[in-house]
């Protein structure tokens, strides 16, 4: 960096002037820095309205409002996405014909939102415009929910009694042993993959129910069981349950996959699969109370992320994060991404601080060429702002984007179709693709030798710089100049719905 004397506006255009390439775009070799790859997301739970909306049955206004204020403090701490619970009981917080408006946003199941607006689409919008991804979190075997209003005429336990279970704590629950659950599960999933811009779907740890929602009595599926022995099955009761989970997540993952191959899949599995694996873990079984085999998902590669939940303290040894998180890093044999979630409203004050940003640094160091982290839930971020300073200053101090799912795809989309406009004082970019076909754009800009970036969201078209700027001058030297620097070089790609970044159109201004 060397210090120039500050010049007339009229000189600096002549010189920019007599430099300026054509208007055209040129495809070179890469020069601009590596931009940062992270995933950063967190639930937004709407189940007994934990996180939005904060009550049944609020003014459409005010749901609007208290969902832009979420979608805000995410962008504004540069996460880049929101997981969003749109079917927490066999209910929909989006138009659907195959299940009943939920009770959490207007207080009566079944009961469209007035004046009307699709909850669903409006958070993919604005998601979309801050330039966060949006994964629909969807339950996939919870009918009722003791804290879901009355049992209504609309509710599936009613519509659907064939495939659903009473348990003895006020939970309804699908069998996952019956097809035609498998069935109804895969059509809700696709009929929102089908229909909505979405990047991910994603399942949490509820398979077969925990103990405590039965009274730590057996799940209630004699039926089912009796009539798959009379049918001849050979498996036990335990195997049959999980072969009914397994081929469900199997069919889910190729459904997405056969129809938008870019939307994601995610599963968040409680964080231990079994005691004692790896040796030194201790803790609740999976595998034999929630018939949930999570490793093999991940052995399987039936998943795009995995994300367990990772809730305790670092140093706390029967469940220790890094252990967990090395083990299942050790199970991720089609190499997807193991981006685990955190509790973050766990711990209070610096405690709290202090153990968000070690899970973050230990998966950077476990995960350094995709780490990712998920934030249970969004709830302990409002309104902390010390937390908020501790991680934009931090970890978080820069935007970054989604890792690539390179498995899928990992050929260059090719050039943006970039339309360059030279005006007095600055060069406005503005991006010609089909939003469509974009996660997000960056522009990569350089003043004399040193590169900057601004991941833009694929909603923002224009982006204006600048031909000069100034810096003020070393603090020692009160009465030198500033010092001005000049707009050289201009380099803009795309990323692409797989999370592909695209050769550069590039612009030289200035040599």
């Amino acid at each position: 960096m060397y210090r120039k004397v500050a010049l007339s506006l009229s000189l600096i255009l002549l010189i920019l002037n007599c430099q300026f390439l054509k208007n055209a775009q040129i495809n070179e070799p890469k020069t601009h820095p590596e931009i940062q790859r992270e995933f950063r997301a967190a639930w937004v739970a709407t189940v007994d309205n934990i996180n939005w909306p904060s009550s049944p049955g609020l003014p459409v206004a005010v749901q609007q409002k208290e969902a832009l204020e979420l979608l805000d403090l995410l962008a504004d701490n540069n996460f880049n996405a929101v997981i969003f619970q749109v079917r927490p009981q066999a209910d929909a917080l989006y138009e659907s014909e195959l299940e009943p408006w939920s009770y959490y946003l207007t207080a009566e199941q079944g009961e469209a939102p007035f004046p009307y607006y699709d909850p669903l689409e409006f958070w993919i919008e604005e998601a979309h415009k801050r330039g966060l991804e949006l994964h629909v979190w969807m339950n996939p075997y919870r009918a009722h929910h003791p804290k879901g209003g009355e049992v209504s005429e609309t509710s599936l336990v009613q519509t659907k009694s064939e495939l659903i279970v009473e348990l003895q704590n006020g939970y309804w629950w699908f069998d996952p042993s019956l097809k035609e659950t498998q069935d109804h599960g895969v059509e809700v999933v696709m009929d929102i993959v089908k229909r909505y811009d979405i990047d991910g779907v994603h399942f949490d740890d509820y398979f077969y129910p925990y103990p405590s929602y039965n009274n730590d009595e057996d799940f209630p599926d004699d039926k089912s069981w009796n009539e798959y022995l009379s049918n001849g099955g050979k498996l036990s009761r335990g195997d049959w349950r999980r072969n009914s989970v397994n081929q469900f997540i199997k069919r889910v993952y190729s459904s997405i996959k056969n129809e938008k191959p870019y939307v994601k899949f995610g599963l968040s599995p409680f964080g231990i699969w079994r005691p004692e694996h790896p040796s030194s873990i201790q803790g609740f079984d999976q595998y034999d109370v929630l018939y949930a085999d999570a490793k093999l998902w991940l052995n399987e590669g039936w998943v795009d992320y995995f994300s367990p939940q990772l809730y305790w303290p670092i140093n706390q040894v029967p469940q220790s994060f890094p252990v967990l998180l090395g083990w299942w890093n050790e199970q991720n044999h089609k190499n997807r991404y193991v981006w685990p979630g955190i509790s973050i409203g766990r711990f209070e004050g610096e405690k709290q601080a202090d153990e968000i940003l070690n899970n973050i640094m230990i998966t950077r160091g476990m995960n350094p060429n995709a780490p990712g982290i998920v934030h249970w839930s969004i709830g302990p971020l409002i309104g902390n702002d010390s937390l908020q300073t501790e991680l934009t200053t931090k970890p978080y101090n820069k935007k970054a984007v989604v890792p690539a799912l390179s498995w899928l795809q990992n050929s260059s989309p090719g050039i943006p179709d970039i339309n360059y406009e030279f005006s007095e004082n600055e060069v406005s970019i503005t991006i010609e693709n089909d939003e469509k076909e974009l996660s997000n754009w960056i522009v990569y800009y350089k003043y004399d030798e040193k590169w900057s970036e601004k991941i833009l969201s694929k909603k923002q078209k224009n982006f204006g710089l600048p031909y000069t700027v100034e810096v003020p001058a070393a603090e020692e030297d009160s009465l030198a100049l500033p010092v001005v620097l000049f707009l050289k070089e201009v380099q803009v790609t795309y990323i692409d719905r797989f999370g592909i970044e695209s050769d550069a159109s590039v612009q030289i201004l200035n040599k």
